[in-house]
């Protein structure tokens, strides 16, 4: 298994876009939100909701959710909740004007549907103290699932509902 965001360095960032201008700081933010303390963490996150997913989606979005995917999956990330809300807020979100990438985004969420499964599954360990953060992850979890079993919006037509059989 490789390591965290390892795959990374495989898309050509300084070709996409998000909402200030080059997606080229992307990787950098992703860094910050998986290694980063709370304070650095949090502030990524911010950002990186900031640029790729409010209000519209850009050609950025898709090419970051599969690492948002995998750091939502990944215990040491100190906001895992915050990357899930953040999954949640891109398929929410569109762009009226581009709706290849909206298609490509909401894709790249529902992609994720097993990883959402499994952190709703997940079992409850409180800390000293009574708090749980693996509670919070299931919580943002079961509403990043229902959120992607209900999805539907003018880009996405035809789709068939996420928690259905394809046979």
């Amino acid at each position: 298994m490789g390591t965290v965001l390892g795959a990374m360095r495989n898309v050509r960032w300084h070709e996409l876009q998000h909402a200030y201008g080059s997606a080229s700081q992307v990787p950098g933010v992703l860094s910050r939100i998986a290694w980063g303390d709370a304070p650095t963490s949090d502030e990524a996150l911010s950002d990186l909701e900031r640029w790729i997913s409010t209000p519209p989606v850009f050609d950025s979005t898709a090419a970051t959710v599969p690492f948002l995917w995998e750091l939502a999956a990944t215990d040491t990330v100190r906001d895992r909740a915050g990357v899930l809300d953040l999954l949640a807020t891109i398929l929410a979100a569109g762009n009226a004007e581009h709706p290849a990438w909206t298609r490509a985004a909401h894709d790249a969420v529902a992609a994720g549907r097993a990883t959402a499964a499994r952190l709703a599954a997940a079992p409850d360990t409180p800390e000293a103290g009574g708090h749980s953060p693996a509670r919070t992850v299931r919580a943002a979890a079961t509403r990043l699932l229902a959120a992607i079993d209900r999805h539907a919006c003018p880009a996405c037509p035809g789709l068939p509902p996420r928690g259905a059989q394809v046979r």
